[in-house]
């Protein structure tokens, strides 16, 4: 038999999973990456924002056999706590019992999935970017930093997982007729922090959390990490009042987080010297189509960028791992048939997008909220008691693998019906009444 060889642009995690599945069904199969070996330098805690594991992303992991090993890197968060100004704490559970998202460093994660491709038998070629490639002739020409020196590889199928800035994307897909592409940027950036163990090594704050200070039109948030640290990030506009262009020196860090985050204040040692260490970053969203052009696709990122609070931008490029595996056990590796299915995808693309911009004003806006909060207990309490007839979207994106377009069409459907019942003048007074739990299933029916 002919050997089957396949290039995948791009050692992140989309990647790396992609040559595991890949490297199982037998390809030989070639990474190039731009950067150096992460797993040759130091990983720091701190130098990106901690990812959430769930359903989704372990349903791709488990089906490519390599869910323990991540698993051992995993912090379970059952729910996220509220941090108010006078230091007050409000849990929220996001799922029912025994449901979580997992904090993972994206480093350590992606050091493994580096390994576990190779132990697959991918080889990886790092410091190598992509200049140029060409879609029908499924090549790519690439030069590596150490020699400068530029040469072009082949394969049967090749796969840009190179990320929101694909080259591959550049250099191949948009410079095609009829190529769709929009690049948006949010107006709000975010600054890195890392609030250290105590002394002994423990957690300063709940570990089995994800921690939000909802500040309007600004947030901090804490991820746990395996050591006793947590990755924190502020998210903030670039201008205006309470924004980065507004924290001009170190007097107005100081000021800023000691009136704003008081309680998060007097737990962070070396405030200003932490606020210097990490770098003012820009979230962007981009949305393009089509996914695939002759013997390429593009996955993860590179098809979907999206912003990061749903937590769902690892866990929907593992799904596309998943998602293009199961097309080709369905027809039998014939790449044409699998890639026109693979474009279906699209609308479940543009929904998480959706969902994680509207995700974003919840944590942001309504998480402190009091109706809010009485909203999703009614919620949860009528999901209890009918759950043939009632998930909630948060739910549904994180805790089952219904697609990301049904769940944000039912989501949507399901909070313009609740907020009709909590319309009503006495809600706070009558929710948990029988009456209530009939008017929605007659709203619902």
């Amino acid at each position: 038999m002919a050997e089957k060889k396949a290039i995948v642009v791009g050692a992140g995690l989309a990647g790396s999973l992609w040559a595991v599945y890949l490297a199982k069904e037998g390809y030989k199969v070639t990474i190039y990456e731009r950067r150096s070996d992460i797993r040759q330098a130091e990983i720091s805690a701190g130098k990106s924002i901690n990812l959430a594991l769930s359903t989704r992303g372990w349903t791709a992991l488990k089906a490519a056999g390599i869910e323990e090993e991540v698993r051992e890197i995993a912090i379970p968060m059952p729910g996220r706590i509220m941090h108010s100004m006078d230091g007050e704490l409000t849990f929220q559970p996001y799922g029912k019992d025994g449901e979580a998202i997992y904090s993972v460093s994206r480093g350590h994660l992606n050091a493994i999935m580096m390994q576990l491709a190779e132990d697959n038998g991918a080889e990886i070629h790092y410091n190598t970017k992509c200049v140029d490639a060409d879609t029908k002739a499924g090549t790519v020409t690439l030069q590596s930093d150490e020699t400068k020196e530029i040469f072009v590889d082949s394969a049967d199928v090749v796969f840009a997982a190179d990320g929101a800035f694909s080259a591959v994307r550049y250099n191949a897909f948009q410079k095609q007729n009829r190529f769709d592409y929009m690049q948006d940027y949010i107006d709000d950036g975010y600054k890195e922090l890392l609030l250290p163990a105590n002394k002994d090594g423990s957690y300063q704050i709940d570990k089995n959390a994800l921690h939000i200070w909802p500040r309007g039109r600004f947030m901090l948030i804490a991820l746990p990490n395996e050591d006793g640290s947590f990755t924190c990030t502020l998210f903030m506009p670039f201008e205006g009042e309470n924004s980065f262009e507004s924290i001009k020196n170190d007097e107005d860090v100081k000021n800023f987080f000691k009136t704003t985050f008081p309680d998060f204040y007097d737990m962070m040692p070396n405030l200003v010297e932490n606020w210097h260490e990490h770098p003012l970053s820009s979230l962007s969203i981009i949305r393009c189509k089509p996914w695939t052009s002759g013997k390429m696709a593009l996955m993860g990122d590179a098809a979907h960028a999206t912003v990061p609070f749903y937590g769902q931008g690892m866990n929907g490029s593992f799904e596309d791992c998943y998602v293009m595996y199961n097309l080709m056990k369905k027809h039998n590796e014939n790449w044409e048939a699998i890639f026109e299915e693979y474009e279906e995808r699209k609308p479940d693309g543009d929904a998480l997008q959706d969902l994680s911009v509207h995700n974003y004003y919840v944590m942001r806006d309504f998480v402190g909220d009091p109706k809010f909060l009485l909203q999703k207990k009614l919620e949860a309490k009528f999901s209890a008691a009918h759950p043939d007839k009632w998930m909630p979207l948060y739910s549904q994106v994180s805790f089952s693998n219904i697609r990301y377009s049904e769940a944000w069409k039912k989501g949507m459907e399901q909070d313009a019906l609740m907020k009709k019942v909590m319309d009503k003048p006495n809600i706070e007074e009558i929710w948990e009444t029988q009456a209530i739990e009939d008017e929605i299933l007659s709203l619902i029916n």
